[in-house]
C-alpha cells in the first residue's frame, strides 16, 4: 500500500549544505520523499512510501531521516494539525458545511487544538466523528496516516512536559 505524508524538520547549523543533505537523505532511504528547503534552517520531506501499514510507513521514514541527519528535529508530522477548510476540501464538502456541522453539534464535535483565529484540530479527530456520524466518504489510507501522524506529534510534545507537573495534572485533564 502507498502512503502520502510529511514530515518537517529544524535542522541544525552545520547542516545548511543542502546538496549533501539531499544527498545523505536518498542515501539513507529517502529516494520516495520529495525535499522542499524553502525556509532557511528549515526541511520538508513529502514522502509516498510503499508499507504494509500507514504507522510502519512513516516510523521507517522517521527512521531514515534519523539515520541521514541525526541533528535534525522533527517540527511536525503531517497531515494532522488542520483548520476547517482543509477537512471540508478532505471530505469534499465546503468549508461552510463543516462551520455548520461544528456549531450544530458543538457537544460532539471534536474539541480544537487550539481554538482560535484560525482553530486548529487534529484531522484523525474530524474524520473519526465524521465516520461514525456516517454519509461521508473518508479515505481509509488518510484516516490511517492521519491517526499515526497526530501519535507522533503527541509524543514529540510530550518530551517538553515536566515529569512533577503531569503527574499532577493527570486527573485534571481528563
Amino acid at each position: 500500500m502507498e502512503y502520502v505524508f510529511t514530515l518537517k524538520y529544524r535542522l541544525a547549523a552545520d547542516d545548511q549544505d543542502l546538496d549533501a543533505l539531499v544527498e545523505r537523505l536518498a542515501e539513507a532511504g529517502c529516494d520516495d520523499a520529495t525535499i522542499g528547503v524553502g525556509q532557511p534552517g528549515r526541511i520538508a520531506l513529502a514522502f509516498t512510501r510503499e508499507s504494509a501499514d500507514a504507522w510502519s510507513a512513516i516510523f521507517s521514514a522517521l527512521h531514515n531521516v534519523k539515520d541521514a541527519v541525526p541533528s535534525a528535529r522533527l517540527v511536525e508530522a503531517a497531515p494532522d494539525f488542520v483548520g476547517l477548510t482543509d477537512v471540508a476540501d478532505v471530505v469534499g464538502v465546503t468549508r461552510q458545511n463543516m462551520r455548520k456541522l461544528m456549531l450544530t453539534h458543538a457537544t460532539d464535535f471534536p474539541a480544537p487544538v487550539h481554538e482560535g483565529n484560525p482553530s486548529v484540530w487534529h484531522l484523525s479527530d474530524i474524520l473519526s466523528w465524521l465516520n461514525r456520524r456516517g454519509g461521508y466518504q473518508i479515505d481509509a489510507d488518510l484516516f490511517d496516516v492521519a491517526k499515526s501522524a497526530k501519535q507522533v506529534n503527541l509524543v514529540k510534545e510530550s518530551r517538553e512536559i515536566e515529569r512533577e507537573i503531569s503527574e499532577q495534572l493527570e486527573s485534571l485533564v481528563a
